[in-house]
Parts: structure tokens; C-alpha cells; sequence
């Protein structure tokens, strides 16, 4: 793991040491609800501010700290070239990226040529921090579960940063962890549903018998039990990709929306971007979903509506039937959120047509969009797009030029 990743990289480019240097990168800092994103070491060990912190929970008296924002496309390089390091020490296949700041590293056959795993994980150390400036931890592990376990719960807090696991350490590891949430896998709500039937630590977990866990939680009490016995059979090379269930998009809006005509241009550019992704993924929809949440100062919440529809991934088809859903239920109050969902989702077999159907004119829209999508995934969303994506109210030009919901 990365240490601090956002943080490190901004340190970094400011010729700063990430261990020494008070910065937090910040989303939104011109508002008092600006969230952090990272923060160095420093800035949690004296001032208590970590990621999810807020801006009016920073010191601002504190003249050293220095306010960064997110920079999501610099981050991506960075992460490209920490790629291209693994790929020396390990086969593409045998690297599995967990997130943009954690990776799974396979290195069983790569000791012939680079040395036992204690060097191997030292050279990575090296080559990052020597190239890159950064700072690495390292969870070692017989499978990934407990490399996972013995990072997040030993390494972090190691002056090497390396922290090693082994199947015959679980008494003494995962059954010594205090708190059910700080394994990978247990959140809030399995662990209360844990804690309701009685299991309060891991060591409690693993004395549970397997039927009851099962009976209990179904699949994932099977797989929680496994966990606690330090147990994960997954391999890094044997990658399982599913059919999605469902496509969507959400988004809180800027400010409250109160015309309609507006709400209705950013559901628009919505449905053409989850209709996109569905016809790269070759699939279609016979499920929609439309949520719509009103102003935090409306009397009324919102709603939430499906409906049946043909099977279809074409943008042409798919938003009249969110614009009908909208103005079905829209309950004339100010919006300031809106999600969209596509469920029930079928690998295409075919273009479906009926008999009222003009069959040159639906594989005309069909071709189209196929080459609008070929044109935006390769020059970006502004190269070609609709006149009412440039009227007020529209998000999809602004939120063209983000990566990961933040600007680039």
C-alpha cells in the first residue's frame, strides 16, 4: 500500500517529505464541508484530521499545513509507473490492482530470479521510493486474505512498513484482532448483525460452527467463517469476470433545481452514459430505475420508480422512458439529487424489432450512437454532444473534464 497516496503525490511535487509535511488534499475547500481525501502523517498525529475529515475541522491557525486539491489524472500517472515497477518483480497476470492505492502481488515464481520474498518486497520498497519518492507498506501473506490483514492491522504502524502473515500465525493474529470492523470485509452492518448473535471478536467468529454462520448469513456467514481461520482460496491468475446486475449513475447536484426542464437535461446526459457502458459491454436493460431526492428545505424526500421496458441499450429508447417515469411522479419540489439504474441485464443477442418498426431507420440510430460512443471514448465527451448540454442546468460538460467525480 501506498502510504497516504493523494497526500504523498502532492508532497512529492512540492519537493516535500510525505512524513514530514502537514497537507491534506481537499475536495471543496472554498466551502466549510470541504472533505478531506488524504492527509499526511503529521496532520493525523497532531491534528487528528484523516481522510473524511471536514474543512471546519482544520486548524487554520496552523501556518505549516498546506490545503491541496485533488489532481485525479496526475494520481493515474503515478499509479501507471508504480504499475510498470510490479511488472518487474511479476507477470501481468499475477498483479491484481485492489484499488488505486493497493495491489495484490503474486511473486511465487519470481524467486529463481530476484531472491526470497523478504528481498523481493524490499527491492519494490526501494525502486519506488528511490524513482518516485513514495513511501510503501507491504502486507506478506500465504494468500491474499492474509496479506490483506496483516497490512492494514501490523504494517502501517512499522518503521520498515512490512508486516508478515502466516497460516500457522492465526491464533495469535487474526484471533488477537480487538474489533470485528478493522477486518477487510466486515463492515458496519455485519458486524452489528455479528454482534446481535452473540460474536463480538474474530477468535468468537471462528469457534462459531459453520452451519449456524451459514443459516445465519447465508454465503457470506460461509465466507466470514473461512476468514477467521485465516482461509482465502482466491488466486491472483484465476480472474472471474460476472455480468453486471445492473448500470447506473448518481449525482448531487450543485445547487437545489426547482424547473423541471433543467432536472430533465441532466437525466438526459445521465441515461446516454449508462446506455454507452451497456452497449460496450455488449448487454441490454429491461429494468429502469429512476430516484430523484428534493431539497434538504422540501417537506417531501423525493421518490422512487421502475418500469418494465423492452429490451434495449440504445440511448434513442431509453430516455423517453426515464423522462416519462420523472414526469409521472415529479412532485413539482426542488431537486438536488438524481440516480439512474439499468437492471435485468442480458448479454445482446440481437437488434429486436416490431412491426410498426422502420428497420432502416432504427439500424441508422443503432450505427450512430455505436460511432458517438467510438468519438467520446476516444476525443472525450466535449467532442461531440448536445446543443442542451450547453443550456442551464446541464452537468455533463463540467463533469466531462473530472476523473472520479473531482477535477483532474
Amino acid at each position: 500500500m501506498l502510504n497516504r497516496f493523494f497526500a504523498s503525490v502532492e508532497c512529492v511535487k512540492r519537493r516535500l517529505n510525505p512524513l514530514e509535511a502537514y497537507l491534506v488534499v481537499m475536495s471543496n475547500a472554498e466551502r466549510a464541508g470541504g472533505l478531506v481525501l488524504a492527509a499526511t502523517p503529521k496532520m493525523k498525529s497532531v491534528h487528528h484530521i484523516k481522510t473524511g475529515s471536514r474543512m471546519y475541522e482544520l486548524p487554520t491557525w496552523d501556518e505549516r499545513i498546506i490545503i491541496a486539491p485533488p489532481r485525479m489524472k496526475l494520481y493515474l500517472k503515478v499509479n501507471a509507473m508504480i504499475q510498470a515497477i510490479f511488472r518487474r518483480y511479476a507477470p501481468a497476470e499475477f498483479i491484481h490492482v485492489y484499488s488505486i492505492d493497493e495491489c495484490f502481488l503474486d511473486i511465487t515464481g519470481s524467486h529463481l530470479l530476484f531472491g526470497s520474498t523478504d528481498e523481493i518486497v524490499r527491492k519494490i520498497q526501494r525502486d519506488i521510493l528511490e524513482e518516485l519518492r513514495l513511501y510503501v507498506t507491504v502486507g506478506i501473506g500465504d494468500n491474499p486474505l492474509l496479506a490483506k490483514l496483516a497490512l492494514d492491522n501490523v504494517a502501517k504502524n512499522r518503521p520498515d512498513g512490512i508486516a508478515e502473515w502466516r497460516y500457522e500465525d492465526v491464533p495469535e493474529t487474526i484471533w488477537k484482532i480487538k474489533h470485528l470492523e478493522d477486518v477487510c470485509g466486515i463492515g458496519h452492518r455485519t458486524a452489528a448483525h455479528l454482534k446481535r448473535m452473540g460474536i463480538f471478536s474474530m477468535y468468537q467468529l471462528s469457534q462459531t460452527p459453520l452451519p449456524v454462520l451459514k443459516s445465519a448469513m447465508g454465503v457470506i456467514g460461509e465466507q466470514l467463517y473461512y476468514h477467521a481461520h485465516g482461509l482465502d482460496y482466491s488466486r491472483l491468475n484465476e480472474k472471474y469476470v460476472p455480468v453486471n446486475k445492473s448500470y447506473g449513475k448518481s449525482q448531487i447536484l450543485e445547487k437545489d433545481y426547482h424547473i423541471p426542464a433543467e432536472v430533465e437535461i441532466v437525466i438526459r446526459e445521465m441515461v446516454e452514459e449508462v446506455a454507452m457502458r451497456l452497449r460496450q459491454n455488449h448487454v441490454d436493460t429491461s429494468v429502469i430505475h429512476l430516484s430523484i431526492g428534493y431539497s434538504k428545505y422540501s417537506i417531501k424526500k423525493g421518490f422512487s420508480h421502475q418500469a418494465k421496458i423492452p429490451s434495449t441499450n440504445s440511448s434513442h429508447a431509453l430516455i423517453p422512458y426515464f423522462l416519462e417515469l420523472f414526469r409521472r411522479y415529479d412532485e413539482r419540489e426542488p431537486v438536488r439529487s438524481i440516480a439512474i439504474s439499468c437492471g435485468k441485464i442480458t448479454l445482446k443477442a440481437g437488434l429486436q424489432l416490431n412491426l410498426f418498426e422502420d428497420v432502416n431507420r432504427t439500424l441508422n440510430h443503432e450505427q450512430l450512437e455505436v460511432t458517438v460512443d467510438k468519438i467520446r471514448m476516444r476525443y472525450g465527451f466535449k467532442s461531440l454532444m448536445h446543443a442542451s448540454s450547453l443550456l442551464t442546468g446541464a452537468t455533463g460538460l463540467k463533469r466531462s473534464e473530472m476523473v472520479g467525480g473531482h477535477k483532474g
